[in-house]
């Protein structure tokens, strides 16, 4: 890539901060990266990635000599005139968004007219306009301001940043927008180029409706349940339709991460503070939550009581391929597992030690087979593919019990069967040991992954 590209700033050095940076330095742009947290700093000048996504380790040591890492702000605002955001806007006790991050951001620039924030942040609508409000106030009516709406799911955010669906830049139409628009073109990737709080309410908007999909095949997935149909090939023939499409009909344990039920929850509140009560996002944040508890319902179906039963967690993180345990269901699972008296193992393959944080009581175990033996029952939490490649008749012989609940519908339900366990999926119904024309089980084995994508980033 051509070393004439515009330099640029990043504040916050987080999932999409780091990823963001990682990228412009991937298209030739030098990058000065700024976070507060001095010892993240320090361990981003010695090469040490505090996040894991695949291929992102990789892409910053292809462009360390791009990368520069400092806590003083003055290091970026020296160097480039665009400042993109990516600091953390965690969801309040009211739901809201927590901007304090973005509100010392914006009062730790100087006057300038030569500078502007760009803002990746997922931020309320409004928030723009806020801010630009601010500058005035305090004199630097010259700072330009751009919403740039990251849309990285989190385990494909490198590919994500370099193929993107879209690239939104929301701005007054100045020339802030336009070295954006720049930075991006080499992507060639379809531009939306709008007004600043139309920008943002795509972000809030996007996350708000896969959200929204994901609670909708999981109620059919529970009317499935109670009629014998199977979801996942309910699923298959929606998705066939291509006003509807595939992705994001996989039937499970619900969504969680750092992303929709943070935006879901935003929005909601956002829309009651506008005077105006959304009241499909009501249903679909109660779906989510409702869904979990079904994990308990399957259990004690087939245990009864869980007072000293053995169950073993799969998974830990929120999705596959990311150590992000935001929302993860399976804390919601070992605490309501261990309140109804039982004993609970787990795996992850590689959120073990940020869960060791947050998870207590729980035993800790080094791989799948350690994880199941000894278990009653255990339960599929995050679809890793090593979990889908277990030989389940080795399985079957670790076991104390028989119950295998796939939250995930991702298992092979005919060879978990097969090798005499009892499988309990997610609105699988009947329709999982229908018999074929030649009068054999024909079970059907576990949903396409390609629409099991159930998160950003």
């Amino acid at each position: 890539m051509s070393s004439q590209r515009e330099p640029i700033g990043v504040i916050g050095t987080g999932y999409v901060g780091l990823v963001t940076a990682a990228g412009f330095a991937e298209l030739g742009s030098d990058v000065y990266c700024i976070d507060i947290d001095a010892e993240k700093i320090a361990r981003l000048k010695r090469g040490e990635i505090p996040i894991y996504e695949p291929g992102l380790e990789e892409m910053v040591a292809r462009n360390s000599g791009r990368m520069h890492f400092s806590t003083d702000i003055a290091d970026a605002l020296e160097h480039a005139r665009l400042l993109f955001v990516a600091v953390g806007t965690p969801p309040t006790y009211s739901g809201d968004a927590d901007l304090s991050a973005v509100h010392a951001v914006v009062d730790a620039m100087p006057p300038s007219d030569r500078h502007a924030l760009v803002m990746k942040s997922t931020v309320p609508v409004g928030t723009g306009r806020s801010i630009k409000r601010i500058f005035q106030e305090q004199g630097k009516a010259g700072f330009r301001y751009v919403s740039c709406p990251e849309f990285l799911k989190e385990g494909s955010a490198v590919a994500d940043f370099l193929h993107p669906d879209r690239v939104v830049v929301g701005d007054d139409g100045d020339w802030a927008g336009d070295a954006v628009v720049d930075l991006y073109a080499p992507l060639q990737a379809p531009l939306v180029r709008t007004d600043i709080a139309s920008a943002e309410m795509v972000k809030l908007a996007s996350n708000a409706f896969l959200a929204t999909k994901i609670s909708f095949i999981n109620e059919i997935a529970n009317v499935c349940e109670e009629t014998g149909a199977d979801v996942v090939e309910v699923a298959q023939g929606m998705g066939l339709d291509d006003r509807i499409g595939p992705k994001f009909l996989q039937a499970g344990v619900g969504f969680g991460g750092s992303c929709f039920p943070k935006d879901v929850s935003a929005l909601k509140q956002l829309a009651g503070n506008s005077g105006y009560h959304f009241q499909l996002l009501n249903a679909v944040i109660e779906v989510n939550e409702l869904q979990k508890r079904r994990i308990m319902g399957k259990l004690e179906k087939h245990l009864g009581t869980l007072v000293g039963k053995n169950v073993t967690l799969l998974g830990l993180a929120f999705k596959p391929n990311t150590d992000d345990m935001r929302e993860a269901t399976s804390l919601v699972l070992s605490a309501r597992l261990q309140a109804a008296g039982a004993r609970v193992t787990a795996y992850d393959p590689v959120a073990e030690e940020e869960a060791r944080h947050l998870l207590r009581g729980v035993a800790f175990a080094d791989g799948g087979m350690a994880a199941v033996k000894g278990a009653d029952a255990v339960v599929l939490v995050t679809e890793w593919q090593e979990f889908r490649e277990l030989d389940w008749a080795d399985v079957a012989d670790a076991m104390a019990g028989t119950v295998v609940v796939d939250g995930r519908n991702a298992l092979d339900a005919a060879a978990v069967r097969a090798a005499g366990l009892t499988y309990e999926g997610i609105g699988r119904g009947e329709g999982l040991t229908r018999i074929d024309a030649d009068g054999q089980d024909a079970g059907v084995s576990g949903a396409d992954p390609a629409g099991a994508a159930l998160g950003k980033g």
